[in-house]
């Protein structure tokens, strides 16, 4: 495969701005947003690269490392660096390390967020649930209701709702629902359920979202979605305020 790229032919309107790195990352992500470099393909040496675009080799490396941490660039052992098949599921991994370490307000903003996100995938997957995907949607609100234990109700919610972010056929929404979906949060959220002896509330919440899919009914999704999550974030509000 040839591992040059063509060079610019236009001037740079202004100068670069940001630390050399970030110039390095920028001009890579560059390359790839035109197309001159595609998912699959295999980058120039670092070596090369770094002579093409004009950046030391130490900031290279250091633009080629962040990227891989990303998702946007892969090492493959003995055969060099590529660019992934860029999937949002990979590229936007960094939302559930956002949604693990987040606190206090940080965390009631990302609720924010993922309730308005959360009403519209409902919505869409009102109009577009298969009945394979629903009976999924159903088989984990019966499991759900079939238990106390906040570890196995914990499981089956993060299905519960993965399913219909799924179901709602947008694969970058769905990677993001994912990524706000902190495992650790729902956790706490759980635990506090249970020793305020919530679960049947939030039993009802579950069943208002699957009710509103089984009638295939987009605005009634959307509305029980919302009010699910903003559920929550009053609980985390009120747990902020004690």
């Amino acid at each position: 495969m040839d591992e040059t790229l063509p060079s610019e032919t236009e001037p740079e309107a202004a100068p670069p701005k940001g630390t050399v790195t970030q110039r390095a990352i920028d001009s890579i992500k560059a390359l790839i947003g035109e197309g001159r470099l595609e998912p699959g393909q295999r980058l120039p040496t670092e070596r090369d690269l770094a002579a093409q675009l004009g950046i030391s080799r130490s900031s290279m490396r250091e633009a080629i490392r962040a990227l891989t941490v990303l998702g946007v660039l892969e090492a493959r052992h003995g055969s060099g660096i590529y660019v992934t098949q860029l999937e949002a599921g990979d590229l936007l991994e960094t939302f559930g390390v956002v949604a693990d370490l987040s606190r206090g307000p940080g965390l009631v903003e990302l609720l924010e967020v993922r309730r308005i996100l959360e009403s519209t995938a409902t919505a869409l997957a009102a109009a577009r649930i298969t009945p394979d995907q629903l009976a999924e949607v159903e088989k984990h609100l019966t499991a759900m209701n079939a238990t106390d234990d906040p570890e196995e109700i914990l499981a089956h919610d993060l299905a519960f709702h993965r399913e219909i972010a799924a179901a709602a056929g947008n694969d970058t929404m769905a990677a993001i629902l994912e990524g706000l979906s902190s495992r650790t949060f729902r956790a706490r959220v759980w635990r506090g359920y249970q020793e305020e002896g919530a679960f049947a509330r939030t039993r009802r919440e579950h069943a208002a979202i699957h009710r509103a899919l089984v009638a295939r009914d987009p605005e009634a999704a959307r509305a029980a979605a919302a009010s699910h999550v903003g559920e929550v974030e009053e609980w985390l509000r009120m747990q902020l305020g004690s």
